[in-house]
């Protein structure tokens, strides 16, 4: 076995090597990454399978001496388990006396957590991957209190997409129509694909291997990882959840939608499959944290590509494929679902897409519509934000739209209330804005 793992090692050397040589994409993450690169917190960097952290961390540390270790190696499992005090004695066999390490998908190593400590104490300086949010909450938050930075990567934001296709924006490019339509036609490529890096920088077909990818996904990070037994039902509940993108579920619909037994087993796989990145729950905004609780959900899919690549029905409403664009866009700011980030429904049951917090302050309002010059579209989105903006006590209100830039007025009421304006906004110039985040 040592001898196996010591190959291992080797192989795996020549890999990170071979990697180094590549030329990759910048992701935006990367300056804040960078700055905590020389702290004595252990960086953690968390995300889907395939959305680049591997490369992110190789990236992060292609400029010093560093070891490198994959615990998502096939040959692994055929050893059984690894002795840590044998994996140290190889890697440093292989590198020397090197203090920084790579580990790749940590959370495949049984008790990692206290691996990680004793290397921590030791005054190793780490930087982790992993493709399970949980590690973010439970794991991380019992064993290395205090002691880390988490850094997520999902796939590409709208710059980086941009960037892996070569494309510059002139900045100009409002008054040239060509710019301005070879712009969009990438917007619709990146709405209807998604940001996965190999969708974006290759030329695979997108549907075919996002649905393996989800496949693997499923199977890797939630059949295997939780050992469940009944795979086709966690199955069947990421399909339809994917199906039914930016809409809302409650447990009891998906018992008798599935005709599943029980609304624990649901629950749990429910947590399953948003730990391994492939879907989110937002609550719906209300001060009392009881309402929150009780009131349906609304579920995102982790990357478009993946709706597209499930999809039952032909082609999937834009205006929904451009809400769950705005909600990854948001969490890829940073901003937290259900505790900075929710949906909302106004006393008459118009519903706001997302509601944006800081603190206990409400400070944005966002709609998104894909058609908004048609009046009727227009009443029925500024009418909600009105509503929603007189029961918040929030003045920022924004409609994001395919293409158009304007502002809509609310005209003063008689009483003295103040005339609020919703601004529509194109979503790629929102997108490109990151300013905002």
């Amino acid at each position: 076995m040592q001898n196996r793992l010591k190959d291992v090692v080797s192989s795996q050397k020549l890999q990170k090597e071979e990697l180094l040589a590549l030329t990759y994409i910048d992701r935006t993450k990367e300056p804040f990454a960078r700055k905590w690169l020389d702290s004595s917190l252990i960086k953690v960097v968390l995300g889907p399978r395939r959305a680049g952290k591997s490369v992110f961390s190789l990236m992060l540390l292609k400029d010093r001496p560093f070891m490198y270790f994959n615990f998502d190696d096939e040959i692994l499992s055929s050893i059984g388990g690894i002795s840590t005090d044998e994996l140290m004695k190889e890697l440093h066999a292989a590198y020397g006396q090197i203090k920084t390490i790579l580990f790749d998908e940590i959370q495949n190593l049984p008790n990692w957590e206290l691996f990680v400590n004793r290397l921590h104490r030791a005054g190793y300086n780490l930087v982790l991957t992993g493709s399970n949010a949980h590690l973010l909450s439970k794991e991380l938050a019992t064993h290395l209190t205090g002691r880390h930075m988490p850094i997520e990567i999902l796939p590409f934001d709208f710059n980086e997409f941009l960037r892996a296709k070569k494309f510059k924006i002139n900045q100009e490019y409002a008054s040239l129509p060509e710019q301005r339509g070879e712009l969009l036609n990438l917007m619709e490529n990146y709405l209807l694909n998604g940001g996965f890096p190999e969708v974006a920088v290759s030329n695979v077909d997108p549907k075919d291997y996002l649905a393996v990818l989800l496949d693997s996904l499923l199977f890797k990070d939630v059949v295997k990882r939780h050992r469940v037994k009944f795979s086709t039902q966690v199955g069947n509940l990421a399909a339809h959840l994917i199906n039914n993108f930016a809409n809302l579920y409650t447990v009891r619909k998906l018992l008798e939608a599935l005709n599943l037994k029980s609304a624990t087993t649901i629950e749990k796989y429910i947590n399953y499959l948003e730990e391994a990145y492939l879907i989110f729950s937002l609550l719906r905004y209300s001060p009392k944290s009881l309402d929150r609780i009780k009131s349906p959900r609304k579920v995102y899919a982790v990357d478009n590509g993946f709706i597209i690549a499930k999809a039952v029905q032909h082609s999937p409403d834009k205006g929904k494929l451009m809400e769950n664009l705005v909600f990854t866009e948001l969490v890829k700011r940073g901003v937290k679902p259900n505790r900075e980030l929710f949906y909302y429904k106004t006393r008459n049951d118009r519903e706001v897409d997302f509601v944006l917090k800081q603190g206990h302050v409400v400070t944005e309002l966002i709609q998104v519509c894909y058609e908004s010059i048609n009046s009727d579209v227009e009443q029925r989105e500024t009418k909600a934000l009105f509503e929603a903006s007189d029961e918040l006590k929030v003045k920022k209100l924004t409609v994001l739209t395919w293409d158009e830039k304007r502002e809509v007025k609310r005209p003063a009421s008689p009483a003295g209330g103040d005339g609020m304006t919703v601004k529509f906004e194109p979503l790629w110039g929102w997108l490109l804005d990151r300013a905002k985040s």
